[in-house]
């Protein structure tokens, strides 16, 4: 596999304020690489860094192999489509996208012939003459894009470009920057706060938290499988139910009280469980992963939690709460529902329980929950493969 960006161990202070802590990572050739965290974590200092805009303090920064600490912005392998886009206004969209090849002395047919190219890809062609301030915003996107492919960057650094659009055109401008990428095959470093367009967009996602990087990996994996409860919580909605107390393990079997009440079992066994063994055969999943965090968090006096995602969380009025294999379970509990709220295609129901206290349920409008009532009763479960202990 071959690496177009190697991060090592790169710092950035401004005074007494850390801004990036030590931070690592790489990024193959042809990906999709997002930094995603909230407002202040330091993942658009890192574009910069990486761009030449600014220096780090310590570590260094490779593209394609080169160390850049010697090399100014304009003679990187880089290109950079800003969060305000800075299309320059008194030029129509085609003298907008060959700036840069006509800054760089670039012949005029063979600038022709990348205009055209270019134009197709992002699905601009018969707008060239347009003035920017013709354009939608979404269009205003794309003509920004162009101007940074067209001079066939190794590496794409895009600064939030999608943050200023509306929120309808912002989730279709996802679909087609994706698919710019794959038709281009260019390396994007993508950054973002928003975990919709990260997961959306992304091959690898690195969680960034107060300048550093909590969480690395496929997209899919890091929502399926946070390490601690700010990536857990980052990353979409979760319902986070208190352990505490009574800790025993033998033959297979951890047992812990909830802070609401009752005996939970994480368990090979069937039974009373809130998690069992998915696969024996993967260590590092299911139980003996949830096993291995309980054991540290309790030698270390860590507040313990079992995360639940809400899509996992079934409810119905039946005792014996089925799952879609229609396999019964026996981690279910008796709730009562505080609230009903329809959002589209899901409807979220939020239940107390007297025995793990408020859960919160996402489910599908695939058929009709008008029997869940404010004040009603109900069962809520979950399958025994899901969840993770933080």
């Amino acid at each position: 596999m071959k690496y177009i960006v190697e991060v090592e161990n790169i710092t950035k202070k401004y005074g007494n304020v850390i801004a990036v802590n030590n931070v690592s990572f790489k990024i193959a050739e042809g990906e999709f690489f997002s930094l995603l965290g909230p407002s202040g974590c330091g993942k658009t200092t890192i574009l910069r860094i990486i761009g030449g805009f600014i220096d780090q303090d310590d570590g260094l920064v490779r593209i394609d192999g080169i160390n850049m600490s010697k090399i100014p912005p304009n003679k990187r392998k880089t290109s950079m489509v800003f969060q305000n886009l800075a299309l320059f206004p008194h030029m129509n969209v085609e003298d907008n996208i060959v700036y840069g090849l006509k800054k760089r002395k670039m012949q005029p047919f063979k600038i022709r012939e990348k205009l055209n190219s270019i134009l197709s890809v992002v699905n601009l062609e018969g707008l060239q003459k347009r003035r920017i301030d013709q354009l939608s915003g979404g269009q205003q996107q794309r003509v920004a894009l162009a101007r940074s492919l067209i001079i066939e960057p190794e590496l794409l650094l895009l600064d939030e470009p999608l943050a200023s659009l509306d929120k309808k055109l912002r989730v279709s401008m996802r679909f087609e920057l994706k698919e710019i990428q794959k038709r281009t095959g260019t390396t994007f470093l993508y950054v973002t706060h928003d975990q919709s367009e990260a997961l959306t967009l992304s091959d690898t996602v690195a969680v960034m938290n107060e300048g550093s990087i909590v969480q690395l990996g496929k997209a899919d994996w890091i929502y399926n499988n946070p390490e601690d409860s700010f990536v857990a919580d980052f990353i979409g909605a979760g319902n986070f139910i208190p352990l505490t107390g009574n800790y025993k393990r033998m033959d297979g079997l951890i047992e812990m009280q909830a802070k609401a009440g009752g005996n939970i079992c994480i368990s090979r066994k069937s039974g009373h469980n809130y998690l069992k063994e998915a696969d024996a055969t993967h260590y590092d999943t299911g139980f003996e992963r949830a096993c291995r965090k309980l054991e540290n968090g309790i030698k270390m006096k860590k507040d313990l939690y079992f995360f639940i995602r809400p899509e996992k969380v079934r409810v119905s009025q039946n005792q014996f709460c089925l799952m879609p294999d229609t396999e019964p379970v026996f981690n279910q509990y008796r709730a009562t529902v505080l609230s009903r709220i329809f959002e589209g295609p899901d409807t979220r129901i939020v239940l107390q329980s007297d025995e793990i206290g408020k859960v919160t349920a996402e489910l599908k409008n695939d058929i009709s929950y008008e029997n869940f009532s404010e004040k009603s009763s109900a069962f809520i479960c979950w399958s025994a493969y899901e969840g993770t202990v933080l």
